[in-house]
């Protein structure tokens, strides 16, 4: 889970200028900054001596610090983090890129599956970091749809939906004295449809004691029913399913990562489904945006990236997390706008998935 840190104080506003402005020339250049750079892009209406001055106060106070081999100063975790508190809630996604990702999402058909993917690829492709998004989670799932599929005599194929848009797959052998047929499948699937849908696993089990063993088509939706069952209780104790990603690359290029394995312990970590787990409930409470700078983040591993994350869905029923993962030296205002746009997309689904 993550640590939050308390930001510096008060700064003037002529020292904030200037912090935010080695900020953006260090995000951009990703090379030390000095103050004669400062002055020539910034037009901060100061000279080089005062610059350097400020400089050297924001570098006592922690939000700066240089590389031995450079006079040019870069931001500190607490700059980063001083930095984002004052943007946190002042940072709409421009109307026009808004439009555009929704009309990307426009295009997609209301499953799941392909929304959360499209989540971690819009959000990858508009902040140059790695998106990620997790299914909304409910705390019990509840049936929507169930198919059975013939593969051979013996063999079906399940396809069961869930309510809050996972799909779960798997096979079913079907033991017994006479083939099994398409048809008697169909007629399975429809009697679980009938019986089953819109219930939890626990209603679903209690449910199932009502078939009769003495009816060929009830004793095989038994069967079938205690599988989905299973199915249904396993996925419900499970803190997180799935992770989607994209843009690794993106992040793969920053310098901070050339020629290291840094960036492999970072998913490694995020493969930790009681961490993420962890993070996943840490956001859905605080139900806003949330940033995880550097050593913010408790992982070891995690220490050289920043999250920036935000929850969608119904809380006491479904919630998932979408974000990006990028150096600390990543456009903080840009993720956090589109993280939180994003969202509200999601909290879409969502809302159509429970309508």
């Amino acid at each position: 889970m993550a640590r939050r840190r308390r930001p510096i104080g008060p700064l003037d506003l002529r020292a904030q200028a200037i912090l935010r402005a080695v900020i953006e020339e260090y995000v951009t250049t990703a090379t030390p900054v000095g103050s004669q750079a400062l002055v020539e892009r910034y037009g901060l209406g100061v000279s080089s001596a005062t610059v350097r001055n400020i400089l050297a106060e924001l570098e006592a106070n922690g939000l700066l610090t240089h590389p031995h081999t450079s006079a040019g100063r870069i931001p500190t975790d607490a700059g980063y983090r001083f930095f984002v508190e004052s943007i946190v809630d002042a940072v709409p996604l421009p109307a026009v890129e808004q439009l555009m990702i929704r009309h990307q999402f426009g295009q997609v058909e209301f499953a799941s599956e392909h929304w959360f993917r499209l989540a971690a690829t819009t959000l990858a492709s508009v902040t140059r970091a790695a998106g990620l998004a997790t299914p909304a989670k409910p705390r019990d799932a509840h049936i929507r749809r169930i198919d059975l599929v013939a593969i051979n005599e013996r063999m079906a194929s399940l396809i069961l939906v869930m309510r809050e848009g996972s799909i779960k797959q798997a096979l079913i052998t079907l033991d017994g004295d006479d083939a099994i047929d398409q048809p008697t499948l169909n007629q399975v699937a429809a009697l679980l449809n009938d019986r089953l849908v819109d219930l939890t696993g626990s209603r679903a089990a209690t449910r199932l004691t009502t078939l009769r063993d003495d009816v060929r088509v009830e004793a095989l939706a038994r069967r079938v029913g205690e599988r989905i069952v299973r199915i249904v209780k396993e996925y419900d104790a499970a803190a997180i399913e799935e992770v989607f990603s994209d843009g690794l690359l993106n992040v793969m290029e920053a310098p901070e990562f050339a020629q290291s394995d840094k960036l492999r312990r970072v998913f490694s970590a995020l493969e930790n489904r009681v961490y993420l787990g962890e993070l996943v409930g840490s956001v859905a409470g605080a139900g806003r945006v949330q940033v995880f700078i550097g050593h913010e983040n408790q992982p070891l591993e995690m220490q050289d990236v920043s999250l920036v994350l935000a929850p969608y869905g119904r809380p006491g029923r479904a919630v998932g997390v979408v974000g990006v993962l990028g150096p600390t030296r990543m456009s903080y205002s840009q993720a956090i706008g589109t993280v939180r746009f994003v969202s509200g997309l999601m909290n879409e689904l969502v809302d159509h998935l429970y309508a």
